[in-house]
């Protein structure tokens, strides 16, 4: 009885590790890029705000634009390098681990549409949190038991008003409505008696659905735009609460010993549903951008942008019909900032090339890095060229992100150890549509 009860309260822990992976924000698993014009100039737009996607840059961006207005787009996410050395005394120095090779096309799509000459009434949709972590040959990964697949996909819900308070002067308000799932796969462990050696055992796949939760926020723009030296512009958007349930399933991986395969079968809860739940905050976040006026069609725009990670210090899951016992995992994540630089041009035939940069700071202490998230903070580069016409126009960027190796090798009290080094480098490619 106390080995089964030792075997299902790690089983919790490795679902409650499956939830952990959704608040992942800052640099972590948020997605920036919501719009390519912006994404040219490295997200620095909160003081220029001036196509459809100020719904997520600057709400207040909306009152000066004063036509029916339609944008869709996508951006591709690459990743290029995503390796893992390991370290002693657990999985050791001669361990190395390569991931998947990341592939995933948020998308974002806004629609604008004038009142009066003082109203302006916009609706977007876009996916600001998201990614796949995956780990290749999972069977033999030396962290298959933390995790080899995880993966979020939200999609926001936002409407918004915005007013213009002057010919330079506006602002702007939007509700924001969540909806987000979480998928992970992980391999369960036990001990074999006859060779001694960790054999897999068990499959878990979990997958989560939006339960009755709030899921609901808002965001808040204040935009000065000057058609001389400096422009500036604030945007806020608040934490969103979501409920997450789930069920998990768990099959069993025979060993060829039908010892130990009885003894496993009878230990854990093979092909039987386990329900959890539990609530993600995922944080808010506050932007301050300055926009400066360098010459005639030349804009240099400089964005600080603050997440509050602080808040998420850890993580509850309950097993509602009590299968398994509820859990608590630390996370001590901090409050995060990220800076960011762009330059515009235009040319003479109207239209634009853009440049930018950004440095982003991870909310994620080190104790929490693991194949879960392996997180850092990251410096990047963009490029960016927009042209058409009144009726369509065409948005184009590049963004390359590279994150500093990250190194674990200390671990929260009472939590295995799983040391080693991480290096991730990706490249974004953007493509908006306005019509």
């Amino acid at each position: 009885m106390r080995r089964r009860a030792s075997t299902l309260t790690a089983l919790a822990l490795g679902l409650l590790s499956i939830l952990g992976t959704a608040p992942a924000r800052g640099a972590g698993f948020g997605i920036f890029e919501q719009g390519s014009r912006a994404m040219g100039m490295a997200g620095a737009f909160t003081a220029r705000a001036d196509d459809p996607s100020a719904m997520f840059f600057n709400v207040a961006g909306l009152a000066f634009q004063d036509e029916r207005d339609f944008m869709v787009g996508f951006t591709w996410i690459r990743g290029t390098q995503a390796e893992f050395d390991g370290a002693n005394p657990f999985p050791g120095v001669t361990v190395t681990a390569e991931q998947e090779t990341l592939s995933e096309f948020p998308p974002h799509f806004y629609w604008v549409e004038p009142i009066n000459d003082r109203w302006t009434f916009g609706l977007g949709l876009n996916s600001p949190f998201g990614l796949v972590v995956e780990w290749k040959d999972p069977e033999s990964f030396a962290g298959r038991f933390i995790s080899t697949k995880a993966q979020l996909v939200t999609l926001d819900l936002n409407p918004n008003l915005a007013y213009k308070v002057s010919d330079k002067l506006s602002v702007g308000f939007g509700l924001i409505g969540r909806f987000a799932s979480v998928e992970l796969k992980q391999l369960v462990p036990a001990q074999n008696p006859f060779t001694q050696t960790v054999a897999n055992v068990g499959l878990l796949e979990l997958e989560s659905d939006l339960q009755d939760g709030d899921g609901t926020g808002f965001n808040l723009g204040v935009l000065y735009r000057s058609d001389r030296f400096l422009s500036w512009g604030l945007s806020y958007r608040s934490k969103v609460d979501v409920d997450f349930s789930g069920e998990g399933n768990l099959s069993q991986i025979l060993t060829g010993n039908p010892q130990l395969d009885g003894a496993v079968a009878a230990a854990l809860p093979f092909n039987q549903p386990l329900p959890v739940a539990t609530a993600i905050e995922f944080p808010e976040m506050a932007s301050l951008g300055l926009g400066f006026h360098l010459a005639d069609g030349v804009m240099l725009e400089t964005d600080i942008n603050w997440t509050g990670w602080s808040s998420f210090d850890s993580l509850a899951i309950d097993f509602v019909n009590d299968d398994l016992p509820d859990t608590v995992r630390p996370q001590h994540w901090d409050d995060a900032f990220n800076y960011r630089v762009g330059l515009s041009i235009d040319t003479a035939s109207g239209n634009q090339w853009r440049f930018g940069a950004l440095y982003d700071e991870t909310p994620q202490v080190e104790e929490a890095v693991s194949p879960l998230l392996p997180d850092n903070n990251r410096t990047g580069v963009s490029f960016g060229y927009g042209w058409g016409g009144r009726k369509l126009t065409w948005d184009f960027a590049l963004l390359y992100l590279h994150l500093d190796q990250r190194t674990r090798d200390q671990s929260f009290a009472g939590e295995s150890d799983f040391f080693g080094t991480y290096d991730n480098e990706a490249i974004l490619l953007g493509l908006s549509v306005g019509f």
